[in-house]
């Protein structure tokens, strides 16, 4: 059996091209929101609902995946939402309208997120599961290097063309999902779970296994203190200052720096993610997410004090590593501990729980940064994942 069949390559094709339409606007939207008249306390609502609704509606899809037993028909459905909606952007600027079409796109991620994670899951034996999800994040991540490269040359270009833009990202949007129309699928078997309301996949916590038990809450309280990459951008650019950086002797100023060193982790990320899972799955998952926790850990230590310019490209490129040892090897340790006919609704329970823990914990970290600086932000951050990282060398011995 081939590791990285045509199924996984596919789905990874499709979450490339789908992630460099949402990279190419990542940077573009704020700044575009505020153009038209958003306010900063608007833009953080706005981001903050349409993110948790996306988050809590990612456990409701996975289960009706699995009741279905069929897992296209929502990575179709979720894919083309999330294309759609970027031309849409462009075509109204009212409060209301802006809401829709944020909600339209993240709705999309909420659709379709457990049902590929499942449909990849099917793909791998419990023996290749971290090479298969770690391929996948790797070309995913390729996407989300290049979407923001593509901004920057556009804008450099064509300044303020922010509504073009929304279009452009349109065409990596619907090839990603073409792209899925060349896949075909068995029905798999129907969940042991009976049908309920929207939040009735919480009922999955009553037939989860004693390892899923014992890992998931830990993870989530890990997840409770990792904030939003924006936060990471933001002491960057606050180490930096507002002093221009001459390197090689060209001069960068620190928004620059800044966004050049965020793709710098989308690199790395990329080449690490498919190497790092085949080591998890030869090493185990438990110890590879320990050995990321622990490269958190010290990436957020370094920040919380005023690193320098080479010292902040040598934590990215750290996080990235952490980002390879983490994402896709906790998804292959939960697939591996799901019951096949469950594994949507395994994956939605814990995407849908760890969505909401993040969105307090960006919450958390802006309460701590404002109230006793962005030190403590870091390294609070840094200690909760290390004793995470410490509960899984020491207390939690299993695979």
């Amino acid at each position: 059996m081939r590791i990285i069949n045509r199924t996984v390559l596919i789905l990874s094709l499709v979450s490339l091209f789908a992630d460099v339409a949402s990279e190419m606007l990542y940077p573009v939207i704020p700044v575009y929101l505020k153009e038209i008249g958003f306010s900063i306390l608007l833009i953080g609502i706005l981001e903050g609902v349409v993110n948790f609704t996306a988050g809590i509606s990612k456990g409701y899809f996975g289960k009706l995946s699995d009741e279905k037993g069929l897992r296209l028909p929502f990575v179709k459905l979720g894919y083309l939402f999330s294309a759609v909606s970027k031309p849409l952007m462009a075509v109204f600027v009212y409060p209301a309208w802006i809401f829709f079409v944020r909600s339209i796109d993240r709705l999309g991620k909420g659709i379709r997120t457990a049902s590929r994670d499942a449909l990849l899951s099917q793909q791998a034996t419990k023996e290749t599961k971290a090479r298969v999800f770690g391929f996948h994040r790797s070309m995913d991540t390729v996407g989300a290097s290049i979407g923001p490269v593509i901004a920057l040359l556009f804008l450099y270009f064509s300044p303020g063309s922010y509504t073009t833009l929304f279009y452009i990202a349109f065409i990596p949007g619907i090839i990603s999902v073409l792209l899925i129309f060349l896949l075909k699928e068995k029905k798999q078997p129907v969940s042991t779970l009976g049908k309920g309301n929207f939040f009735s996949y919480f009922s999955y916590w009553k037939i989860a296994s004693p390892e899923f038990k014992k890992i998931v809450p830990v993870l989530l309280l890990f997840a409770l203190f990792n904030s939003s990459d924006v936060f990471l951008l933001l002491i960057t650019k606050e180490s930096i200052g507002s002093s221009n950086v001459t390197i090689m002797g060209a001069t960068f100023n620190s928004d620059t720096i800044t966004i050049a060193a965020y793709i710098f982790y989308n690199l790395i990320y990329a080449l690490s993610s498919y190497p790092i899972g085949v080591m998890a799955d030869r090493t185990g998952f438990r110890k590879m997410i320990a050995s990321g926790l622990i490269l958190f850990a010290l990436v957020y230590t370094g920040f919380a004090f005023n690193p320098s310019v080479s010292v902040i490209f040598l934590l990215f490129a750290v996080y990235g590593v952490y980002a390879a040892a983490t994402e896709g090897v906790v998804k292959a340790w939960i697939t591996n501990l799901s019951h096949e006919q469950n594994t949507a609704t395994a994956i939605g329970f814990y995407t849908s729980a760890e969505s909401v823990c993040s969105l307090f914990a960006s919450i958390i970290a802006g309460a701590i940064w404002t109230g006793i600086g962005s030190t403590y932000t870091f390294l609070i951050s840094g200690l909760v994942a290390f004793v995470v990282a410490i509960y899984f060398t020491l207390i939690f011995r299993n695979k």
